[in-house]
C-alpha cells in the first residue's frame, strides 16, 4: 500500500532521482514517489540515462536497483555522493555485495513495500538516518 496523502508520506517537494531496469518496479517506484508529493528525476533504465537525467537538475536523493543488468550501480551510487545525494539500494542481493564505502547506506530487500521505500527517502532525503 502506497501512501496517498503527500503530508504524511514526506516527499512533498523532493526531487528523487529513480534508477531501475525493472520496468514495473522502477514505474510503481516512481508513481510512490509522485504520490507522496515528490518529483520524480526518471524512471532511468541504466547509469547513462540517470547522468542525463542530472542534467536537469541535483536530486535531494536517490533510489538505485544495485544490478543494472550491465553491472552494479556503485559509480553512479558514489558520483552521486560526491555531489551530496544521499542514496538508497533496492536489491535482490545480500549484504556482502554491499562494497564498505556504502555501509552506511539505506537498503531494502527485493521484493519491497512502496511504503517503505517512500519513508526511507523521505529520512534520507532529510539528511536523517536510514
Amino acid at each position: 500500500m502506497v501512501p496517498s496523502d503527500p503530508t504524511t508520506a514526506g516527499l512533498s517537494g523532493e526531487r528523487i532521482l529513480v534508477v531501475e531496469d525493472d520496468y514495473y518496479l522502477a514505474t510503481d517506484t516512481a508513481r510512490a514517489v509522485r504520490r507522496a508529493g515528490g518529483i520524480v528525476l526518471g524512471p532511468c533504465r541504466n547509469e547513462a540515462a540517470a547522468r542525463a537525467a542530472l542534467g536537469t537538475g541535483t536530486p535531494t536523493g536517490a533510489v538505485l536497483d544495485i544490478n543494472l543488468g550491465t553491472g552494479p550501480s556503485f559509480d553512479l551510487a558514489r558520483e552521486l555522493r560526491g555531489r551530496g545525494v544521499p542514496v538508497m539500494f533496492i536489491t535482490g542481493y545480500d549484504d556482502a555485495v554491499i562494497p564498505e564505502d556504502f555501509a552506511d547506506a539505506a537498503r531494502l530487500q527485493k521484493p519491497v513495500d512502496l511504503a517503505e521505500v517512500v519513508r526511507t527517502l523521505g529520512r534520507i532525503a532529510r539528511g536523517r538516518s536510514a
